[in-house]
C-alpha cells in the first residue's frame, strides 16, 4: 500500500505540475468536461469502490476546502464521507506513532519459570508462598502471584492436594538409613549345601558378601553381624535399620548385637519376599550371572567366586536405580570430541576365566 500510495503521489505531483503553464480558461473547461464525464458513470453505474489508497489521496486532497465547497464538488461519495476519511486518516497515523504500551507486569522469564516448576516437583509440601520465599532467599525478584499463576498455568494443584505421598518417594527418601541381608543357598559339583550371607545397602546398593558355610551355626552368624557392624563403622555409614526374613539362623544374639549400636531390626512378612524385594533382587542377579554359569568345587572356590563378583558388581557393573552407575563408581564424563567417538578404543577384561567382562578405554 505504501508504494502504491508513493506512486500515486508521484503521479499527482507531476500532474501538478504539467497545470503550471495552463491557462485559467482551459484549466476551467478541463474541469467542466471531468465534470460531466463523471455523470455519465455515476448514471450507469452502481456504487463505486474505494481501496486504502483512494481515500487517503481523495482525504489529503480535500480536507483543507471548507464544508460549503465540499458541497457543490461533484464527487463520488458525500462531502461527510471524505472529512471522516480524513478522521481515520489522522487516527491511524496517531495510534502508528505513539503506540500505548504493554501494561501490566513483563512476562516472567523462562529460566525462572523453569526454577519454579522444578521447586514444585521436588517439593511436594511446597506451597507458591514457600516457593516464592526459596526464590528471594536465591536473589530473584518475582511476585507471589506470578508463581501462583506458573503452577496454575501448568495444572499443578496447591500444596496440600500434592502432599500425598507414594511408597516410591517414601522408600526414595528412607534408602539412606535402611539395610537389608538375607542367606541364600547354593550347591557344589558334589551336592555340598552351601550357605551365603549377604548385605546390601538400599541407597547405594553396595554389596557386602560376608561369608560362606555348610553350617550355619549361632557363634557364626554372630561373628558375621561384628564383621559387618566394623564394616559399617570404617565406611561411615549412617544406617539405622535392618530388614531381614524370620529364618532361624537370625538368633536373638544376633538382633541384640545389632541393636546395642543403635541398628533397629525390621522383621518382613511370612512368605512375603516383596518386603525385601532388593535383596531378593540381588540374590537372582547372582544367580543368574555367577552362579548358574560357574561350577563350584567347594567352599573356599565359592568365597572366591563371590569375592570376584562382589568387586565386580559395586566397581563395574551398571545399575538402573543409580542411572546406570555403579554403587561404588560414578559415570564418567561423555565423550564430546568427534574425534574421540570415530576412534574408540576399548579393551576387555576377564573376571573369573571369562564370566565376567568389564570393558574400559585404552589408557
Amino acid at each position: 500500500m505504501l508504494l502504491r500510495l508513493a506512486y500515486l503521489a508521484a503521479t499527482n505531483a507531476f500532474a501538478f505540475l504539467r497545470l503550471l503553464p495552463v491557462s485559467d480558461r482551459d484549466k476551467d473547461i478541463e474541469i467542466l468536461a471531468l465534470r460531466h464525464q463523471l455523470l455519465i458513470p455515476q448514471r450507469q453505474a452502481g456504487k463505486p469502490a474505494f481501496t486504502d489508497t483512494d481515500r487517503a489521496i481523495l482525504a489529503g486532497l480535500l480536507h483543507h476546502l471548507p464544508m460549503d465547497k465540499l458541497r457543490n464538488f461533484l464527487l463520488l461519495v458525500r462531502p461527510d464521507t471524505i472529512m471522516r476519511w480524513h478522521r481515520n486518516l489522522l487516527k491511524r497515523r496517531h495510534a502508528a506513532t505513539c503506540a500505548p504500551k504493554r501494561r501490566g507486569r513483563p512476562p516472567t522469564i523462562r529460566s525462572i519459570r523453569a526454577l519454579v516448576l522444578r521447586l514444585a516437583r521436588e517439593n511436594s509440601s511446597w506451597g507458591y508462598r514457600r516457593i516464592h520465599g526459596e526464590l528471594a532467599a536465591l536473589g530473584i525478584k518475582v511476585a507471589a502471584s506470578a508463581v501462583w499463576e506458573i503452577l496454575k498455568e501448568h495444572g499443578i494443584p496447591p500444596a496440600p492436594e500434592r502432599q500425598s505421598t507414594t511408597w516410591a518417594d517414601f522408600l526414595r527418601g528412607q534408602a539412606g538409613a535402611l539395610l537389608a541381608c538375607d542367606f541364600f543357598e547354593t550347591r557344589t559339583l558334589l551336592g555340598a549345601h552351601l550357605y551365603v550371607f549377604a548385605v546390601i545397602e538400599h541407597s547405594t546398593r553396595r554389596i557386602r558378601i560376608l561369608g560362606a558355610t555348610a553350617h550355619p551355626t549361632s557363634q557364626w552368624v554372630v561373628q558375621l553381624g561384628r564383621n559387618l557392624l566394623m564394616d559399617l563403622e570404617d565406611a561411615g555409614s549412617k544406617a539405622r535399620f535392618l530388614i531381614r526374613d524370620r529364618d532361624s539362623k537370625f538368633t536373638a544374639a544376633f538382633d541384640a548385637l545389632l541393636a546395642d549400636t543403635g541398628l533397629e531390626i525390621v522383621k518382613s512378612g511370612v512368605r512375603m519376599p516383596r518386603m525385601n524385594s532388593i535383596m531378593e533382587r540381588w540374590i537372582q542377579t547372582c544367580k543368574r550371572e555367577l552362579l548358574d554359569r560357574t561350577l563350584i568345587w567347594n567352599q573356599s572356590h565359592l568365597l572366591h567366586a563371590l569375592r570376584e563378583f562382589e568387586t565386580f558388581y559395586n566397581k563395574h557393573r551398571p545399575h538402573r536405580a543409580l542411572s546406570q552407575a555403579a554403587p561404588l563408581r560414578p559415570l564418567p564424563h561423555p565423550l564430546d570430541e568427534p574425534a574421540q567417538i570415530r576412534h574408540l578404543e576399548v579393551h576387555r577384561r576377564d573376571r573369573l576365566s571369562g564370566t565376567l567382562h568389564e570393558y574400559h578405554h585404552a589408557a
